[in-house]
């Protein structure tokens, strides 16, 4: 282990030499340091924190703005504009720009102060004995060499090597994923080679003392801490693109070799017709316009702000806009296990009284539900006696009382996990502890430690000086100090008796769960710590409860629904294996078929054989921060999407490596959050799934947008062409720029649209899927092909009939009056507009609205005419441009039913095969 260079140990990690050779060198002893010494150490080796990394700065945050290539493509058409004098084209492309810019700046600032917001949730405090006086000062100020006082509740401030425990019993969850509490001593470890997890006379930086008290020696700050040297690996900047962002590079790259093409084809046609030069820069602008959806970037931008947002109310903080959407994509979930998938609280599941085995459920509890604790002295009175009194745990006064009830007072429950678990079955049993303690109140104990594996408490019995000595530990143990066992009565404990408790502890050991062993004796004396084993024997067995920390109850739906959306659920874990796999079962994580694998059994695959393997396994068991990014890395190189969720230091580089880092917002570190690019306010794997349903419906959203602008845009470029063609003027630059600003409200309608319900029955879009993948990219070209056929159908009647500035205005009218209707046509991409039902969408009927007011604001006041180059019209030639408007509603949905119908046979071919297979 790493500390500051005075004091860094070179031959022999400090939990394999004796507490007093680590004091002797780190130049201090059990006093602590004096304040003067303890200030040069402080400016020496700096403050105890964990360094924040390189943050992007405004230009650099700016420059992330403006780089894709629709953004780039339109500056140029502006500059072009403005160069060629056309200062209002150019200065309203650039005010679009300037609104997409400042919408990605602003969001992703929300983000940032979201997450600092929540990273101000750890303990800055820490209690230190300094020259003999215990003090509290900020743990950014100790140093190598302090004595750190733990008491229980606490946040350990520092690695520290343990010189003084009692009980205590640390929770080391967010470090190595272990979900019970480790039990702490002061003894030199002989093993130079153990895994963080088995270092017992050792605390670290961000665990928790879930019981008892110590003091430890700090022999790491800061950076050189085990939390400090996993999260330097997090502070080098990532930049990878999401899927979204790689899809729309993609099509803006199709999109500019379309325009330029088209531009230059266009230029080579008016050259060869000898059209004035300007005139056809003026149309190769025109082009440029048409070709790029200016207001595409500003919809996505808007529809992903609008998903975080939605999603902030549920429960999950988006630090970075295009990562909703890559929860949408997501092909594989690897969860962290405790606190995520579980409820993170020991729960009572079997017991064992009175020769019987028994479940813990309402029908179960029957018979022992009727048990008076305070007065009964059967089997299973005793039992709820020793399971409520041997334990040192907090409730909730008010749980018991009545007042309040759920989580949010069990959250004020205090001690460890075990002992609050058993206290609470006890609880729940009929027994409330405050009545227990008034009539059996404790006078002494003899504390638990990790050798004898045992706890006993005295109490007193009646008013003649009589004490009932209570006693819980582990099965093995505290079976072979138990002569006697309570059944119908006190009765010998014989050999068959003993045998079927040991295959009662046995079954429940198989179901992995953790078992404990509950028994008694009376006594007339108190007991004395010093001579445990005096008052450890001739006990009376009375009991086991096995106790697991269960799964949350809407994780089990949520696994079901990430299987019914393909996606595959995978869990990792500090867990022993045996629980780890009973916890994945009960979720339908572990199916017939899938394996288990160890942190150590991975050690001996090299990357290949892991790599070629990695989907045999849905279980990781045991495993290390290592471990978890081979995991993940290797899911990559599959060609998955992958998502990680974690709370703990250990999650971190996992988190980082991910395509989606899921953090936690209760229990997690700050270098997990750091590590996410998605926080949970609420700790639970259901909201993941909540998450996942958001992005895909978030991006069905945006392909929705996708479709009705660029066909739109595709209609523009194809009427200008055929129009140039044939040595037609048409459209110029400022009205396709006015009507690709109208469509844009529509366009963010449609990202408004409700779910269509089958999100979440679908396989996961692939990584390498384009844009125009399922169909879009033949919807845009038939749909805007309808368009222009029906925008020259007008502009052709409008020739014949009347002038050729009449033409162009009517054309631009019904251009826009098209787009607004056929903004219904794509809500769905099959379905029938008339099912959908035509105002079921209210955001799309405001939007259609206003930009009908738009449209129509530049199209009748006259004194607006010169500037858009149009020319009032009659009613007869408005007639002709809104029935043409209102025809492409029957064209594609014509379209749709030979779709809809060719769909429907290929299933019924499909189904037929899979019969005849059968």
């Amino acid at each position: 282990m790493a500390v500051a260079n005075q004091y860094r140990q070179s031959e022999q990690p400090y939990y394999v030499i004796e507490k007093e050779e680590v004091l002797e060198h780190l130049e201090s002893d059990e006093q602590g340091l004096s304040p003067e010494e303890a200030s040069r150490r402080l400016d020496e080796h700096g403050q105890n924190v964990l360094d924040e990394g390189k943050k992007t700065g405004f230009f650099a945050k700016l420059w992330e703005q403006l780089k894709s290539v629709m953004i780039l493509v339109l500056i140029a058409a502006a500059g072009l504009s403005i160069a060629l004098g056309e200062y209002i084209d150019g200065g309203v492309i650039l005010i679009v720009v300037g609104m997409i810019v400042v919408l990605g700046l602003v969001q992703e600032s929300k983000a940032e102060a979201a997450l600092e917001a929540l990273q101000e949730m750890s303990s800055p405090h820490a209690s230190v004995r300094r020259d003999g006086e215990i003090e509290e000062i900020e743990s950014s100020e100790l140093v190598p060499g302090d004595i750190v006082v733990l008491e229980s509740g606490d946040v350990v401030p520092a690695d520290l090597r343990l010189i003084k425990t009692n009980s205590l019993q640390i929770d080391e969850s967010a470090l190595t994923g272990e979900s019970l509490p480790v039990d702490k001593q002061t003894d030199k470890l002989e093993d130079p080679d153990l895994v963080v997890g088995d270092r017992v006379n050792l605390g670290f930086m961000s665990s928790i003392v879930s019981g008892g008290r110590g003091e430890g020696v700090v022999i790491g700050t800061g950076m050189t801490t085990e939390v400090g040297s996993i999260a330097g690996h997090l502070n080098e900047d990532s930049r990878e693109k999401t899927p979204l962002q790689k899809r729309l590079d993609h099509m803006g790259k199709i999109l500019t070799v379309l325009a330029i093409g088209v531009a230059a084809a266009l230029f080579g046609i008016g050259w060869l017709q000898g059209r004035d030069p300007f005139e056809m820069f003026m149309i190769t602008i025109s082009v440029a316009v048409s070709a790029i959806p200016e207001g595409l970037p500003a919809v996505v931008t808007i529809i992903l702000a609008v998903g975080v947002k939605r999603m902030a109310g549920r429960k999950a903080i988006i630090r970075k806009l295009p990562a909703i959407e890559t929860l949408g994509s997501t092909q594989v979930i690897c969860s962290d296990k405790t606190g995520t998938l579980t409820q993170n609280r020991m729960t009572v599941q079997q017991y064992y009284v009175n020769g019987e085995t028994a479940d813990v459920s309402e029908e179960t509890d029957e018979r022992s539900r009727q048990a008076d604790a305070t007065k009964g002295e059967d089997a299973t009175s005793i039992f709820i006696q020793v399971l409520s009194l041997c334990n040192d745990a907090k409730l909730d006064s008010s749980q018991e009382e009545g007042e309040t009830s759920g989580e949010s007072s069990e959250k004020r429950d205090i001690g460890d996990p075990t002992d609050i678990g058993l206290a609470r079955f006890a609880r729940d049993l009929g027994a409330p502890r405050s009545e227990l303690e008034q009539q059996y109140p404790r006078e002494g104990e003899i504390p638990f430690d990790s050798t004898r594996k045992l706890m006993t408490t005295a109490h007193a019995v009646g008013e003649n000086g009589a004490y009932r000595l209570m006693v819980k530990g582990a099965p093995d143990v505290l079976l072979e100090r138990c002569t006697q066992v309570h059944g119908d009565g006190v009765e010998e404990l014989t050999d068959e008796r003993r045998e079927q408790i040991r295959q009662a502890n046995q079954d429940m050991t198989d179901d992995a769960l953790r078992v404990l062993a509950f028994a008694y004796r009376e006594s007339d004396k108190l007991p004395d710590e010093s001579d445990p084993e005096t008052y450890e024997s001739d006990l009376i067995f009375v009991g086991l409860a096995g106790m697991i920390d269960p799964p949350r109850e809407n994780a089990i739906e949520a696994v079901r629904v990430c299987r019914e959306a393909g996606i595959r659920p995978v869990m990792i874990t500090g867990d022993h294996a045996g629980t780890a796999a009973a916890i994945a079962r009960q979720l339908d994580i572990l199916k017939e078929g899938d394996e288990v694998l160890t942190g150590a059994e991975l050690d001996k695959l090299d990357d290949k054989e892991f790599e070629q393997n990695v989907d045999h396994y849905s279980v990781y068991a045991r495993v290390s921060p290592e471990h978890k990014v081979r995991i993940v890395k290797a899911w990559k190189k599959k060609g998955k999407v992958v998502a990680m969720t974690g709370d703990g230091v250990n999650d971190a580089p996992a988190l980082k490596a991910s395509d989606i880092g899921v953090g936690m917002g209760i229990s997690g570190t700050d270098a997990a959050k750091n590590a996410s690019k998605m926080v949970l306010t609420d700790d639970n794997f259901g909201t993941i799934v909540v998450a996942v349903e958001e992005g895909r419906k978030v991006f069905s959203n945006i392909r929705k947008s996708i479709q009705f602008l660029l066909s739109a845009n595709f209609s523009q470029v194809t009427t200008i062409f055929i129009a140039t063609s044939v040595g037609w003027s048409i459209l110029t630059p400022i009205q396709i720029l006015w009507i690709n600003l109208v469509d844009t409200l529509p366009g963010l309608a449609l990202g408004m649209e409700k779910s269509e319900g089958d999100e979440m029955k679908k396989s996961p879009r692939k990584p390498d899927q384009g844009v125009f993948a399922d169909g879009l990219g033949i919807r845009v070209l038939y749909q805007g092909a309808l368009q222009a056929m029906l925008v020259l159908a007008v502009f052709i009647w409008g020739l014949n009939q009347y002038s050729s500035e009449e033409a162009v205005s009517m054309a631009f009218i019904a251009l826009g009056a098209i787009q607004l209707t056929h903004a219904y046509n794509a809500r769905s991409a099959t379905g029938s507009v008339f099912k959908l039902g035509f105002f079921s969408n209210k955001y799309l009927n405001w939007a259609v609205l206003a930009s009908g007011v738009l449209l129509l604001g530049i199209s009748i006041p006259e004194f607006m005419h010169p500037f858009f180059g149009l020319v009032p019209l009659g009613l007869s030639q408005w007639a002709v441009a809104l029935i043409a408007a209102i025809a492409i509603i029957p064209l594609v949905e014509l379209v749709k039913f030979f779709i809809r119908a060719s769909d429907k046979k290929a299933a019924g071919e499909g189904e037929q095969e899979d019969r005849q297979a059968a």
